[in-house]
């Protein structure tokens, strides 16, 4: 087991991907029928927006995870391969509507709901998440709904909308350590998504959050996120890989070993967080289904 002064050796880095991160292209009937019907709701899924090494798997599964407020975020995240600019739509208030016929086609019993920035907007695009998990639990009784928000710069009454719907998970990604933040995510801060994490928790809450490592943080930085998120009640973290997903986007640093992603989870969940989900592969909405 890997402790917290111990010093596990990166991967020699190349920029070949090592085995354990190859995956099958996406593929298959079941993955034709979702981009089908994706195409045909005008909806759109961080799988494909950002690139997410699992789609072939998730779609394969019939499962995905919707994005609404347009394909246009407002920050330009070093990570992240969806577009950014300044959207030209305002709400699209039958985005929700289409986003429950798309998960009634699919059967799906738990929906992840995540979302693009829109800073340009006082209430964050908060209404239209509030809205689709309304129209989701109408229309599919039972349903359990992750919702994977923005900080909504920290402007807490948006965040309010979004928390009085009550989702049964409620996540929000730190995505890196504290020192990396004017690279990875130069438009957030790292103690305004804590403070973010907290009230969700403080507010009953199932609260989840995830980071990428490879990005040239150190194992003990990784600690001292995990204390932080201890401290504050975080129920649930993610821990995966980051991949380049384009020559303009940051360069991965380490190739993190799969031994070190299986202690990164074994050490935080003797801190006192309930669940790690940690492996080279994995991305916020992974296996959303057993955060519940």
């Amino acid at each position: 087991m890997l402790k917290e002064l111990d010093v596990i050796p990166s991967e020699p880095m190349s920029k070949r991907r090592p085995d354990w991160l190859r995956v099958k292209l996406p593929t298959g009937p079941k993955f034709r029928e979702i981009a089908n019907l994706m195409s045909e709701k005008n909806l759109n899924t961080v799988c494909a927006e950002a690139r997410c090494p699992n789609m072939g798997e998730c779609w394969g599964n019939g499962t995905a995870t919707f994005m609404i407020l347009g394909d246009v975020c407002t920050r330009s995240c070093g990570f992240c391969a969806v577009k950014t600019g300044r959207p030209m739509q305002g709400l699209d208030w039958d985005e929700p509507n289409r986003v429950t016929q798309a998960a009634k086609t699919m059967g799906l019993r738990h929906v992840v709901i995540t979302s693009v920035n829109r800073d340009e907007r006082k209430d964050g695009g908060a209404p239209i998440f509030a809205e689709t998990i309304h129209r989701l639990r109408d229309e599919i009784p039972g349903v359990t709904i992750e919702v994977l928000i923005p900080d909504f710069r920290g402007l807490w009454d948006a965040l309010q909308t979004v928390l009085d719907a009550r989702p049964e998970v409620l996540n929000h990604n730190l995505e890196t350590v504290p020192r990396l933040y004017r690279q990875v995510r130069p438009q957030a801060r790292y103690e305004r998504s804590l403070e973010l994490l907290k009230i969700s928790v403080g507010q009953g809450l199932r609260t989840k959050t995830g980071i990428m490592v490879g990005l040239g943080e150190t194992q003990a930085e990784v600690f001292e996120v995990m204390d932080d998120l201890a401290r504050t009640g975080v129920h649930v973290m993610t821990i995966g890989q980051y991949m380049q997903p384009t020559q303009m986007h940051l360069p991965v640093k380490d190739w993190v070993h799969p031994d070190v992603f299986a202690s990164y989870k074994e050490i935080g969940e003797a801190k006192g967080i309930e669940h790690v989900e940690s492996g080279p592969l994995v991305r916020s909405s992974y296996h959303a289904e057993k955060h519940v």
